[in-house]
């Protein structure tokens, strides 16, 4: 009897790392605006051709101009209407979810550039900078989850990259940004970026895998691709699930104890 408990115990501890998976899963949830690769609050503007995979709106601001020459692929134009409405109001409250995560790493007055980070919530208190590359480690689980708390700005150098260390790309990248965000000429970035203000994309800056929202200002593009580039599973359990999953095994680990005890 004893042995057999022992192996449920043992059987409990192997799994019981996935508890901490309830905390991040799912833990920036976009709602509608997830299906928009730009949002902006007062305008949209372009320069050149961009590319822009998904809804493109505005909202509660009517100008969007630069459509054509830019085009967007799988998505749809909305101006002012309901759908921008609703999309800003979700993005707002996913805005908020993410400043409201608990940092697992203080990362003020540290340059990006030259960092590998697993999956975790990074805080900057106030601008954060990326100068060369970051590099994202997912631990090989495409639904890992990577926050970045910015107080102010979020600024990149020319020529600076995000990339995964696996050849996987994970949709939940979150950069959430407590004014605006710069991408300098050719930045390579990866990830939703949520401003409170605006976000101005440089000549040939392109967003793989993300979205450019914000939330009050304009978002500026100049010859840009943004989007398209997520591959892999991103099937991301509900947190109630999880949470579900992780109190069963909590419990049975506790049985099992007790009955080893015995």
């Amino acid at each position: 009897m004893k042995s057999r408990s022992f192996r449920q115990f043992f059987l409990s501890l192997l799994l019981f790392p996935f508890l901490g998976l309830s905390v991040y899963a799912d833990s920036v949830n976009l709602g509608t605006a997830g299906s928009f690769g730009v949002l902006a609050g007062s305008t949209v503007t372009n320069t050149g051709s961009s590319v822009i995979a998904g809804n493109v709106g505005v909202w509660p601001g009517t100008a969007i101009t630069g459509f054509p020459p830019a085009i967007m692929t799988g998505g749809t134009m909305h101006v002012g209407d309901a759908v921008a409405n609703t999309a800003q109001n979700d993005l707002t409250t996913a805005f908020s979810t993410a400043a409201g995560l608990t940092p697992t790493a203080v990362l003020t007055g540290q340059d990006l550039g030259g960092m590998t980070l697993t999956p975790g919530v990074y805080f900057f208190s106030s601008s954060a900078q990326l100068t060369g590359t970051l590099t994202l480690n997912d631990l090989g689980n495409p639904n890992a989850v990577f926050v970045f708390q910015i107080g102010s700005t979020l600024t990149t150098a020319s020529n600076s990259a995000v990339v995964f260390t696996s050849s996987l790309t994970d949709k939940n990248v979150f950069w959430q940004v407590g004014s605006s965000a710069t991408l300098g000429t050719t930045t390579a970035f990866t990830g939703n970026i949520l401003a409170l203000t605006s976000i101005t994309l440089n000549n040939a800056a392109t967003i793989g895998c993300g979205s450019a929202l914000a939330i009050n200002g304009a978002v500026t593009l100049n010859n840009n691709v943004i989007g398209g580039g997520c591959r892999g599973t991103s099937t991301v359990p509900e947190p109630g699930t999880m949470s579900l999953m992780g109190s069963g095994l909590a419990i049975l680990a506790a049985a099992a104890f007790r009955r080893m005890r015995a």
